[in-house]
């Protein structure tokens, strides 16, 4: 199932290129802040069934391009990543601080986007921003100290992710939480629309440029790992989001760009790359090269 956050918080069912407005059924209030009401319905999502699909089929429904998709959570307790996760991208940074070694990170919720947003890209000069490719998980039973064997219980479902970065030595936490520095969506599907978490292909165009692309089965720290690990230290809620880290094939974003990720079973979208006005700041002063390693 296909669930999405459309036309200012309301909460829909995509099938068949359709979109079956379940707000009312699901219980959410769309000007409820904060916009926390689809956590609730991923936490309470099995019980919520047979009203979604007694309102499925009592219809109607619109097509979906004539729905704007927002973010599919925009207030999560928890937007958690792993870094330098693939060792074709270790090799690329020239980088030992494997998610197997550093464990996750935290980017601010606010850095969270949809597929109708741009990219808006910092008036840094001096500084590269770059994309990298990413699967999210969305969480939807929570818990602490999650065993590995059971830990993909844990996942409610899967959605397309950019991790974007100004690049350079910086807090890493910085530099990847500009505002629309993490474009999710185009919906949740759910896990049961996923064969094999330890199979899923992905890859990143700019323009019409194939620069990354890979399969979760080159994981350094796979699927369940990341969510036993996060647990570990953090008690998961329903919504939370774990990025689960890029491969090598990173580079820069300019004005006009568009950037397109395809994550297989999950979905696809197209984010365009717009020059903001806004943060400067005495951190980023001094320009940075990014040399990528030999």
């Amino acid at each position: 199932m296909k669930i999405i956050r459309f036309n200012g918080g309301r909460v829909g069912i995509v099938r068949d290129g359709r979109v079956f407005d379940v707000t009312d059924a699901a219980g959410v209030d769309p000007q409820a802040w904060p916009p926390a009401g689809i956590c609730r319905v991923i936490r309470d999502f099995e019980a919520l069934r047979p009203a979604i699909a007694q309102r499925m089929a009592a219809g109607p429904s619109v097509p979906l391009d004539s729905v704007r998709l927002e973010t599919p959570v925009p207030w999560p307790n928890k937007l958690m990543a792993y870094p330098v996760n693939y060792h074709d991208h270790a090799k690329e940074m020239a980088s030992r601080g494997l998610a197997n070694v550093q464990g996750y990170f935290l980017k601010s919720n606010s850095s969270l986007s949809g597929p109708a947003d741009p990219i808006e890209l910092p008036a840094l000069p001096g500084r590269e921003i770059h994309h990298e490719c990413e699967i999210a998980l969305v969480i939807g039973k929570g818990g602490r100290q999650i065993p590995t064997e059971r830990a993909l219980e844990h996942v409610f479902g899967y959605a397309c992710l950019l991790d974007m970065t100004v690049r350079g030595k910086e807090e890493r936490v910085f530099r990847k939480s500009y505002d629309s520095f993490t474009p999710v969506g185009p919906w949740i599907v759910t896990a049961d629309e996923v064969p094999d978490p330890a199979d899923i292909g992905m890859k990143l165009w700019v323009n019409d440029e194939l620069r990354q692309q890979a399969n979760t089965r080159d994981l350094i720290v796979n699927i369940p790992q990341m969510v036993s690990i996060a647990s570990s230290a953090s008690t998961l809620y329903p919504g939370d989001l774990i990025a689960t880290g890029t491969p090598a094939g990173v580079g820069p974003v300019r004005d006009g760009d568009v950037v397109t990720i395809e994550v297989e079973h999950v979905g696809r979208m197209s984010i365009p790359v717009v020059q903001g006005k806004l943060g400067a700041n005495v951190v980023f002063e001094k320009p940075y090269e990014f040399v990528r390693a030999g």
